[in-house]
């Protein structure tokens, strides 16, 4: 295990960079709001791009794959969602909780960590999960959102959320590398190269702008935080371990990859939302802050697990 945690510390230490260029103010909030905006809509997206248009959909959709992730973290997901309305929260508070309790870094971290980690066939395990987590579950809580607030589910919820999925960058550059492939079409060399260096800048990009974000968070509530950190980090790879494993018989790789992504921290993106609908931002806040620093020693943990012979 020592050698993964190794393998995983320049990851960690690049974060703690940028943890500390935001805490002395070296690196401003605007500064690393638009080094996460490069990020998202121009490295990360031309990674995902590349990846996706040298694979054949065939070598990504696996549907045993998708059902054991999607159902180990709805198990979880229930869970928070039961423990926060026995605290007599809202159905909004609710379901934000839960979010914070299955929804991985895995733009940021998950996808340029866990592929050199584990190897290039990680990459197709990994857009599955990341594609599952923004479809389904980043839809489910705008919806249950939406309509705990409106009394009914209506037409523009589920408007506002095609809009949303449509918009994402990370949808999109997946969904055109695939359309691309399966125009069986190679990606001249010129393009594959501006690809390569565009998305090669998607890794210590993340990494910092994470960093640098969480400068600004506070570990308010930090009851609450730990107990949704747990949920992420703990309980989340175990059920998805359980689902893999014993109910949907997934390759051991491939199970191996979802298990260490559902491992990942609670993503930065689940903030945003928290904001945007002003529900329990300190509170995810302070699940991102918690669960990003025992990370550190967990994703290691985890991994060295699923890469045992």
């Amino acid at each position: 295990m020592g050698e993964i945690f190794l393998k995983t510390l320049p990851f960690f230490a690049v974060i703690c960079l940028g943890f500390w260029a935001g805490k002395v103010r070296f690196f401003s909030q605007e500064a690393t709001a638009y080094l996460t905006k490069f990020v998202f809509y121009f490295a990360l997206s031309a990674m995902l791009f590349r990846f996706a248009a040298n694979l054949s959909l065939a070598e990504i959709l696996d549907w045993q794959l998708i059902w054991a992730y999607l159902s180990g973290t709805a198990v979880v997901y229930v869970l928070a969602t039961a423990v926060a309305l026995l605290r007599r929260m809202d159905v909004p508070h609710a379901a934000m909780e839960a979010q914070c309790a299955v929804i991985g870094n895995t733009g940021f971290l998950g996808v340029p960590m866990l592929v050199l980690l584990l190897g290039a066939p990680a990459i197709g395990p990994v857009m599955l999960v990341l594609a599952v987590d923004l479809i389904v579950f980043s839809s489910l809580v705008v919806i249950l959102i939406t309509g705990a607030r409106d009394g009914r589910m209506s037409l523009g919820a589920l408007r506002t959320v095609g809009m949303g999925l449509l918009r994402n960058p990370m949808i999109v550059a997946m969904g055109a590398g695939l359309i691309w492939s399966s125009l069986m079409l190679p990606l001249p060399d010129p393009v594959n190269e501006f690809l390569a260096i565009l998305g090669g800048a998607a890794t210590p990009g993340a990494l910092f702008a994470i960093g640098a974000s969480l400068a600004n968070k506070a570990a308010e509530r930090p009851w609450v935080a730990g107990w949704l950190s747990f949920c992420k980090l703990v309980l989340h790879p175990i059920c998805v371990a359980i689902a893999a494993f014993w109910v949907f018989e997934v390759n051991t790789y491939a199970a191996g990859v979802i298990i260490a992504a559902a491992a990942l921290p609670v993503a930065g993106n689940v903030y945003i939302l928290a904001q945007h609908y002003g529900v329990a931002p300190h509170r995810v806040s302070a699940s991102i802050l918690i669960s990003t620093a025992l990370s550190i020693f967990t994703i290691s943990v985890v991994i060295a697990l699923v890469t045992a012979p």
